[in-house]
């Protein structure tokens, strides 16, 4: 194996196991109905980390090339896997702020610093198919929620007997042991010192302040909200479905229970990272082909379209369907903006840049989670629907904006 493509596939990895993030909606309802706190309060945790991770990414992405991937990372998946083990401590004593703090604060910095540099490191090794290298190492982040659902955090649960609080403190022991390891294999090649000095004394503030920026950064949190809609709280707009169809008669199994229930949205879980991972790979090779932009539109009219059915949908096969297809153009979004980032602005400023866009990933962390969990906590019979409208508005609101770009007003010094 080249070394291009050992870092592409550590890189992957590393990613997978940042991405167990992504499985907060299994446990959504668990820590909620344990420890008593409502739907909002817990979403929080989950939140904060996003936040955290969009802010850190953009500080990540900007210091790259002082620090270096691999130290980043390296940190980073410490500062992760430290989150659990705060957050284990916290689900034991019920402490509300330490799960802010364990998950939300230093989980997310964590996150922040571990995820941009094996996307910049990849993207710096393959010059040519670049929605392909970079989609596939995001593609990563997306399986991390099935590996957590179904695997990890089952096998864990049943490790420490059902025990939430162990269970974290278990995969904060898994995360501080394997990514650390996999983050060491991260090495950018040799610089070209000419370009070097000529970009070194651009600032990235007249980057973010161009029309360009600003437009992009904008559908894809837009393209973010919709996705967190799902990430946050499929597993429990799952269950409620179910639930609404045993009040109503329909046949389910004599057996079932709150455990069958949470299994379903496991399962939803697990499948729709699939869709998530995949999204990011399939929709990043595209953009090599019809252009990225327009990627982007379809994305964003196609989810649009999936969330005008959700209003009408009250059907568990159908309704996961959906979500699948939401998680597929959610993944797509991610993966389809590095090589977006470095056809705008080039290879040297593309880690600076590619940071500071995700932080349109803390804009959309809070307002996703927050809107279901609102909905939930004020209309429970109606959380979906009311979710699903203002979900759709805003797609129809970002497909729109899309047409503002124009390829033209891009600086770039590397052209």
């Amino acid at each position: 194996m080249s070394k291009k493509w050992l870092i592409a596939v550590t890189g992957t990895f590393t990613h997978l196991l940042l991405g167990t993030v992504y499985a907060w909606s299994y446990f959504q309802n668990p820590i909620s109905e344990s420890a008593g706190w409502n739907n909002a309060q817990t979403a929080w945790a989950f939140s904060l980390s996003i936040f955290m991770l969009g802010v850190t990414s953009a500080w990540a992405g900007n210091k790259m090339s002082v620090y270096g991937p691999r130290r980043l990372s390296m940190i980073g998946g410490a500062l992760y896997a430290f989150g659990y083990l705060v957050s284990g401590f916290a689900l034991a004593h019920r402490y509300l702020f330490l799960l802010y703090f364990g998950f939300g604060i230093m989980g997310g910095i964590g996150l922040g610093l571990a995820y941009v540099a094996p996307v910049a490191t990849v993207s710096a090794w393959f010059t040519h198919k670049q929605g392909l290298a970079t989609g596939m190492v995001v593609m990563g982040f997306g399986f991390g929620a099935l590996v957590m659902s179904k695997f990890l955090a089952p096998l864990l649960l049943r490790l420490s007997d059902g025990n939430l609080s162990t269970t974290f403190y278990y995969v904060g022991a898994v995360m501080i042991v394997l990514i650390p390891v996999l983050a060491s294999f991260l090495q950018l090649p040799k610089p070209d010192k000419t370009h070097e000095k000529k970009l070194e004394r651009i600032s990235i503030a007249r980057h973010i302040q161009s029309k360009p920026f600003i437009v992009v950064w904008l559908i894809f949190t837009i393209n973010i909200v919709a996705g967190m809609i799902f990430i946050s709280f499929q597993s429990p707009l799952l269950q409620d479905i179910l639930k609404m169809r045993m009040s109503d008669g329909t046949n389910f199994s004599d057996g079932e229970t709150m455990a069958s229930l949470a299994a379903a949205g496991a399962t939803l879980i697990a499948v729709s990272s699939v869709f998530n991972g995949m999204g990011r790979f399939a929709w990043g090779s595209i953009s090599d082909k019809i252009g990225r932009m327009y990627t982007f539109r379809i994305l964003l009219a196609l989810q649009a379209v999936i969330f005008g059915l959700l209003i009408l949908v009250h059907h568990p096969v159908v309704f996961s369907v959906l979500v699948c297809i939401v998680l597929l153009c959610y993944g797509g979004g991610f993966g389809v903006l590095p090589s977006l980032t470095k056809d705008m602005y080039g290879s040297k400023l593309m880690p600076s840049l590619y940071g500071a866009f995700l932080t349109a990933w803390s804009m959309g962390g809070i307002i996703g989670p927050q809107i279901v969990a609102f909905m939930k906590d004020n209309y429970a019979e109606k959380a979906g629907l009311f979710a699903f409208v203002v979900g759709g508005g805003l797609l129809i609101v970002g497909f729109f904006t899309s047409f503002l770009y124009r390829r033209k007003d891009v600086i770039n010094l590397e052209n």
